[in-house]
C-alpha cells in the first residue's frame, strides 16, 4: 500500500513543475483539494454523521491534521515548483520528510529506531546526497539549498507531522470519514489563499490538459494515495512506512526525464540503487515475515 501510494504520488513533483505558466500555487492546490473533498464526501458523509460524537469531540485534533497535511504540505511543494525541477523537489522532499518522520516518531510516539532501520535511514541518506553531489562528494561543500528548495523542505516538514498525526488517528474515526473531513477543513483553509491569487496573480490558463491534472491531483493523489498511505502507517508504523518516501526518486526522476525531458545520469541510477538497498534493510524484519 506504501509502494502503490508513492507510485502515484510521484506524479505530484511532475505536474507541480509542469503546470507553472497554467495555474498558481494556491489556485492549484485549492482546486486539488476540492476535487477531492467532492469525490470523497458522498462515500464518507453517512460515517461522518454517525460518528458525528467523536469527530465533534476530536476537532483540533484535525484541524491541526488538516493544515498540515493538505493546506501546507502540497501548496509548498507546489511554491517550490516554480522555482527548482522536479527531480530536486522530490530529492528534497524525500530526504528530509522520512529523517524528520522517524524523529518525531521516536520523541512523540516512542517508536523504536532499531540498528537495521537506523543503518537503512543513513543508507536513504547517503543515495539522496549522492545524487545531490552529482556523483562527486566534493560538491557537497558548497552546496547550497535554493528557493525552491527551502519551499519543498517546509513542505517535507508538514508531510512529517502529518505522518505523527495520523498514527494518533482516534479510533472511533474511520478511514473514510477521516480523510473526508481533512480534506474539506483543508479546502476551507486554502479558501483566502486562492482569493489573494484572484486578485493579484495571473489568471488560470484553463485548458482540457489542465482539467485532466487537477482530476489526477484529486482522485488519485489525494483520495487513493491518502487511503493507500494511512492504512500502511496502521500497519507499519509512522517511521517504517515514511521510508518508502525514498521511492518518490526513482519514480519522479524517470518520469521528469520521460515527460519534461530532465537530465537523467548515471548519477540518477547509482544514488536510486542506495536508496532502495536503504528502504530493503530499514524493512529487512517486515520482508522476512
Amino acid at each position: 500500500m506504501a509502494l502503490l501510494a508513492v507510485m502515484i504520488w510521484s506524479g505530484n513533483f511532475i505536474v507541480a513543475r509542469a503546470v507553472i505558466h497554467d495555474i498558481q500555487p494556491f489556485s492549484l492546490a485549492f482546486f486539488r483539494w476540492l476535487c477531492a473533498a467532492v469525490c470523497i464526501l458522498p462515500f464518507s458523509f453517512k460515517k461522518i454523521y454517525e460518528e458525528r460524537t467523536v469527530i465533534i469531540a476530536s476537532w483540533k485534533y484535525l484541524f491541526w491534521t488538516a493544515l498540515f497535511g493538505i493546506t501546507l504540505f502540497n501548496t509548498f511543494v507546489y511554491i517550490g515548483g516554480h522555482y527548482t525541477t522536479a527531480i530536486n523537489l522530490a530529492l528534497i522532499g524525500t530526504t528530509s520528510s522520512p529523517i524528520i518522520a522517524i524523529i518525531l516518531a521516536r520523541i512523540f510516539l516512542k517508536e523504536e529506531i532499531g540498528l537495521l532501520k537506523f543503518a537503512g535511514v543513513l543508507l536513504c541518506v547517503a543515495g539522496v546526497l549522492f545524487l545531490l553531489s552529482r556523483g562527486n562528494w566534493s560538491n557537497l561543500v558548497n552546496f547550497h539549498f535554493s528557493t525552491g528548495d527551502k519551499w519543498v523542505l517546509l513542505g517535507a516538514a508538514c508531510f512529517a507531522v502529518y505522518n505523527i498525526f495520523t498514527r494518533k488517528k482516534p479510533s472511533g474515526i474511520s478511514a473514510n470519514s477521516f480523510l473526508g473531513i481533512i480534506f474539506s477543513v483543508g479546502t476551507i483553509l486554502l479558501i483566502p489563499l486562492y482569493i489573494w491569487d484572484v486578485l493579484h496573480a495571473p489568471p488560470v490558463q484553463w485548458s482540457a490538459n489542465l482539467v485532466y491534472i487537477i482530476l489526477f491531483l484529486g482522485v488519485g493523489s489525494s483520495v487513493i494515495s491518502y487511503l493507500l498511505w494511512n492504512s500502511a502507517i496502521e500497519k507499519l508504523g509512522a517511521g517504517r512506512t515514511a521510508i518508502f518516501g525514498n521511492l518518490l526518486i526513482i519514480f519522479s526522476s524517470i518520469e521528469a526525464a520521460l515527460i519534461l525531458h530532465e537530465a537523467f545520469t548515471w548519477v540518477h541510477v547509482v544514488g536510486m540503487v542506495l536508496v532502495f538497498s536503504g528502504i530493503l534493510l530499514a524493512n529487512w524484519k517486515m520482508f522476512r515475515k
